[in-house]
């Protein structure tokens, strides 16, 4: 196995030689695999970025097959998703009991926290994104809708977006320093509105699950609003704060978590942009609704382990 030593800020090449090395390889650069393979001699390649907890790898090689059994999950600590472009060849992606057909400009996202194969039958060229759950300003469950979907590259959104991603595969290079950094998370927002577009194509919403949608919706737009509360909320949408709390219980959720929630992760996501390296702690808080910023340190440490400082620091 051959790697070509890189700053952190370049791209990193890696290449096998060998079924052997891929096996080592893949499993490093991504998450622990199962790889398999029928073919006695084997090559492949690894172009990659990782920015923050986002990585962006480009992957060319033999036909061959990835396997995320139980074990594996079990041994890991993190909940990542992938979303492969496909860019030449066919990949067959199956989860959740549904399974994808993948050709080149087609895209499909996957959960690492459950069982998945992948599998190519013949030389393949992918790229590969793989970002924490609360990366994605959707909740887990409603992207698992998704997972091991076909989302072709020639339709709705996938026209738009595809092209992107397959511009980010031919252009690592230029992902670097803090408007690299931007981009690369840019990305991340178009996959997501992709998502929430394919899910409200989907979904078969009731009343509650429309309401529901709305009232998210509302409260991402207002989360810099201190005053932003269940009774503003309700008064909003002309119902109840008893028939507001109802419709978050049906989602196993309350009003003041999701907004919390929601809230903390985009101060996350702000404390590790280099662009906003100027403002302070407090400063980014109060932008999110957090006015006490004692009361901000000690939530931020409760959700991620570490103060704000430190985590900004990391």
């Amino acid at each position: 196995m051959r790697t070509a030593p890189a700053p952190a800020d370049r791209v990193q090449f890696a290449i096998a030689d060998s079924f052997s090395q891929w096996r080592t390889l893949v499993s490093q650069s991504f998450v622990p695999l199962e790889v398999r393979s029928a073919s006695r001699t084997f090559h492949g390649t690894l172009r990659s970025r990782v920015l923050d907890e986002l990585s962006i790898v480009e992957v060319t090689a033999n036909g061959h097959q990835v396997i995320r059994t139980p074990s594996l999950i079990a041994a890991s600590t993190r909940q990542y998703f992938k979303l492969n472009l496909q860019l030449t060849g066919t990949g067959m992606l199956v989860q959740d009991n549904r399974e994808a057909t993948l050709r080149p400009g087609d895209l499909a996202v996957y959960d690492t926290n459950r069982p998945y194969t992948l599998e190519f039958e013949k030389d393949f060229r992918t790229l590969v994104l793989m970002f924490p759950h609360d990366v994605l300003d959707l909740p887990a469950d409603s992207v698992g809708q998704l997972t091991a979907v076909r989302l072709p590259g020639d339709a709705g959104l996938g026209r738009l977006i595809s092209p992107f991603m397959v511009q980010l595969a031919e252009n690592l290079d230029v992902l670097s320093g803090a408007s690299g950094h931007r981009l690369a998370y840019n990305a991340v927002d178009l996959i997501a509105t992709m998502f929430e577009s394919e899910l409200n194509l989907r979904r078969e919403k009731g009343a509650h699950g429309d309401l529901l949608g709305r009232i998210r919706s509302y409260v991402d737009a207002h989360l810099g609003d201190p005053e932003l509360c269940p009774a503003s909320i309700a008064a909003a949408h002309f119902i109840s704060t008893r028939h507001l709390h109802n419709v978050f219980h049906e989602a196993d959720s309350t009003v003041a978590s999701w907004i919390r929630t929601r809230r903390l992760e985009h101060c996350r996501r702000d404390l590790r942009d280099p662009i906003l390296d100027d403002r302070s702690v407090g400063t980014i808080a109060a932008r999110w609704g957090f006015v006490d910023a004692a009361h901000f340190s000690r939530i931020f440490r409760a959700a991620f382990g570490e103060t704000p400082r430190t985590y900004r620091r990391a």
